[in-house]
């Protein structure tokens, strides 16, 4: 008996092992590891992943595989033994491991068909309404017409209908229509010439399709003739020409410039791309921390690296923070690799996704270049991996399976025997103390490729601008700034870490701020809809004209998002053309590329974002960068803040001054003389890095220990504190002498969409001193997960903890 073993598509812990089932034999040479099938299980029918196929099972009676999914497997070897890695990394279900290295489509959609097994006469005649002759229909249809539980469980009972669950597969390939040739060269002239004149639309098409060599595609070809289909239809009645669908690409819209070459390295590029060149030669997985200021020309070495991974016959994955980067970044790698190269990331649609996905599992490319999930690529001879910008958060994902980038990036380069390569210009402080103690080997780019020095930073202390009476958001100085580059004819990269038109609403006479009905957080104010918004649950209602507390009018906006900017900047500088980038203005797909575009061909003057703008962009005109308040960040209850705020400054700075004009960089701030403003403007990493350790030290955070964030929620806030404490009560019995328990204690933000949330956090050493705890409280709690709906999540090396 041939026996496949089956991760099910049931996100329980009761079920997260693996089931078996015997492989009938008319699917036996299609079963194999890596495929998805169809298997019943309990009432109904579910999807699952095969992992393992067997001649043997421990259970002497097995259910058989109801059907296939995939002709070919869509997972390799090395993903199925890494979605094990990542269940154990996590602690996630198996199956949520698997799910999250596929694109969206892969996601089975389930629907419930009833199905008649009786004449329609004998069903009651309410159900008459609903069949009208068919025999089978759906569940749905039963709700809508409103017919009660208990009525169809009668109906199963007594043998009249029957539930059955359909798998239904979303990935759907894109066909388009082409025009052939039926008969060959001669035949195709012989018609031509015996065709009259009144089918002179008929000739035209033959005349055509002799000149094309190929296929044609139907839309081309009615577009060239201007006809309608009628011609193309008699000639295929006559058997000269055949329609045939053929499978098209959902590409996304990278304008690919002319093909680049490579350029010749300065000698600090020389000195650090020889070691990654070696490791590539010698088949070595080695840990690079590419450590190279802004506008060093790290993307050359990349470049220039997956240059040499191709000649050997192998393939290179390179992540990108953010969708915002991926643009101006694929341009430089089609440009340079041409159709070698696949673009993944969350601004593609669907379908797109699919496609970009099916061109690497076919081998078509071997380069992918996209967000966190491209890093599950399904490549078999990986020959390099390149996380660009490596200390940003975008890498960790938030929901289960909460891995981080970095770790998979690790696993991946071990189990292929290739250099995994780590670049920023701010790398995290667990990297950087990483490479100082030889885990990674640390390289250095110390100057800039054009040998321009770095912009100058000026800090202004908006505290002496309040006593002057400057009461804009705008310094004199940032002002007088502005204008000079305007009237130069040069552009303005403006950043603001908000987005919205304001970030609070008051009233000014009892002092309340409008909150979240269903989160403990102040709404954002929208302007152009006039409306506000939580950004933790989405709810939304209109502006109030009074106060919901004392119905006074004197409702007033405090605080700066970036629209409030936006309009403020159009009243100081009438004529400045400006380009507003956040979540807002880029929700739209592709609406990241046209904005960027559109700057890029000087159709803007200044270019006003969020962070989004920080990081990754080069424009030649770019002389100035403005921040408009560096401490949003600094003062969050994280105790990465200083870390981000100092990023997030020198990455914005990097955007002036990268090519012949020399950049100016100035920061606004209410507290400059904090080390982060300080250190930064002086882009003096090795300071900020030994100043921000000795505080890492002394608190007992990474990179001096590990951390693990245990999240707790429930509707109810005393079942929540209860479940919390004995949560607490049961990791204190538990974890050894070396680990440190803190909490439990409420989340910074107690309530997010009605579920009151407390927290407990775990600082230890070593991994193996808090696992066995955590599975026993995962384990124990699990029943009440289910039933009482709690909800209890691990976070292995958090970053958020709002």
């Amino acid at each position: 008996m041939k026996v496949a073993k089956v991760v099910v598509d049931v996100a329980a812990s009761a079920i997260d092992s693996l089931f078996d089932y015997e492989i009938p034999t008319y699917i036996q040479s299609v079963v194999k590891p890596g495929i998805r099938v169809i298997v019943p299980f309990g009432p109904r029918k579910v999807m699952g992943f095969v992992v393992e196929t067997t001649d043997h099972s421990e259970f002497d009676r097995l259910k058989p595989i109801d059907s296939v999914m995939d002709y070919q497997p869509i997972l390799t070897p090395e993903l199925i033994d890494l979605s094990k890695w990542l269940q154990e990394q996590t602690l996630c279900f198996r199956v949520s491991a698997l799910q999250a290295m596929l694109p969206a489509v892969f996601k089975a959609k389930y629907e419930k068909e009833i199905w008649l097994l009786t004449d329609e006469e004998e069903l009651p005649d309410a159900w008459r309404l609903i069949t009208q002759g068919r025999e089978v229909f759906l569940f749905q249809e039963l709700e809508e017409a409103n017919i009660s539980p208990q009525e169809i469980t009668q109906l199963i009972k007594e043998g009249q209908i029957e539930v059955r669950y359909v798998v239904k597969g979303q990935n759907r390939v894109k066909t388009d229509t082409y025009v052939e040739h039926s008969v060959d060269l001669p035949r195709l002239i012989e018609h031509q010439e015996e065709l009259g004149k009144q089918a002179r639309k008929q000739y035209d098409v033959l005349d055509y399709m002799i000149k094309q060599e190929n296929s044609v595609r139907l839309k081309e070809l009615l577009e060239q003739l201007q006809i309608t289909r009628a011609p193309v239809k008699a000639l295929e009645r006559k058997g000269l020409i055949k329609l045939v669908q053929k499978e098209v690409y959902r590409g996304p819209d990278t304008n690919r410039d002319e093909h680049s070459y490579p350029l010749p390295l300065t000698t600090q590029q020389r000195q650090v791309i020889s070691p990654i060149l070696k490791s590539i030669e010698q088949n070595q997985h080695d840990m690079f921390l590419l450590h190279g200021i802004t506008g060093s020309g790290k993307t050359e070495v990349y470049l220039q690296s997956i240059e040499q991974v191709l000649k050997q016959g192998k393939e290179a994955i390179v992540l990108v923070p953010e969708i915002a980067l991926t643009p101006q970044m694929v341009t430089r790698f089609k440009s340079r690799f041409g159709d070698e190269v696949a673009v993944l990331h969350s601004g593609l649609s669907t379908g797109e996704k699919y496609d970009e996905w099916r061109k690497i599992h076919r081998k078509e490319v071997r380069v992918v270049v996209g967000a966190r999930s491209a890093i599950f690529a399904p490549f078999e001879n990986l020959g390099i991996i390149i996380i660009d910008e490596e200390h940003e958060t975008t890498y960790k994902q938030e929901d289960y399976p909460k891995y981080h980038a970095r770790e998979v990036a690790k696993y991946r380069g071990d189990y292929h025997d290739c250099p995994v390569v780590l670049g920023s210009a701010t790398p995290t402080l667990e990297s950087y103390a990483r490479a100082l103690k030889g885990v990674y080997h640390l390289l250095e780019l110390t100057e800039r490729v054009n040998e321009q020095s770095l912009p100058h930073m000026e800090i202004v202390d908006m505290r002496k601008e309040l006593e002057k009476g400057n009461r804009t958001m705008f310094s004199d100085l940032l002002v007088e700034a502005i204008n000079k580059r305007i009237n130069n004819g040069e552009q303005v990269v403006l950043m603001l870490n908000r987005r919205g038109y304001s970030t609070f609403v008051m009233c000014r006479e009892c002092g309340e701020t409008v909150q979240c009905s269903h989160c403990d957080i102040s709404m954002t104010y929208h302007r152009t809809n006039h409306r506000l918004k939580c950004h933790y649950c989405g709810d939304e209602h209109p502006m109030p004209n009074q106060c919901p507390n004392c119905e006074s009018d004197a409702i007033r906006f405090f605080g700066t998002g970036t629209q409030k900017v936006e309009e403020a900047l159009q009243q100081q500088f009438e004529h400045a053309r400006i380009i507003r980038m956040d979540v807002d203005t880029t929700s739209r797909k592709g609406a990241h590329e046209k904005l960027l575009k559109k700057f890029g061909n000087h159709e803007a003057d200044i270019l006003l974002g969020t962070q989004m703008i920080a990081k990754g962009l080069d424009f030649e005109n770019v002389t100035l960068v403005g921040v408009i308040a560096a401490d949003t960040m600094l003062h969050l209850p994280d105790f990465r803040a200083a870390e981000k705020s100092f990023q997030l400054l020198t990455q914005v700075s990097g955007r002036a001054g990268r090519h012949e004009l020399p950049g100016e960089v100035i920061v606004q701030t209410y507290t400059p003389e904090h080390y982060t403003v300080e250190l930064a403007a002086n882009y003096d990493y090795q300071a900020f890095f030994q100043r921000e350790m000795q505080i890492r030290k002394r608190f007992a955070y990474p990179p001096y220990f590990y951390l693990v964030l245990i999240n707790i929620s429930h509707e109810n806030h005393v079942k929540v504190v209860e479940a919390s404490q004995q949560i607490a009560n049961m990791l204190a019995r538990e974890l050894s002498a070396e680990s440190q328990l803190m909490g439990p204690s409420p989340s910074p933000m107690l309530r997010i969409k009605d579920r009151y949330r407390y927290q407990c956090m775990i600082k230890y050493k070593k991994r193996e001193e808090v696992d066995v705890a955590l599975q026993n409280v995962l384990a124990t709690f699990q029943k009440d997960v289910n039933k009482n709906d709690l909800y209890l999540t691990i976070d292995f090396e958090p970053y958020y903890f709002m």
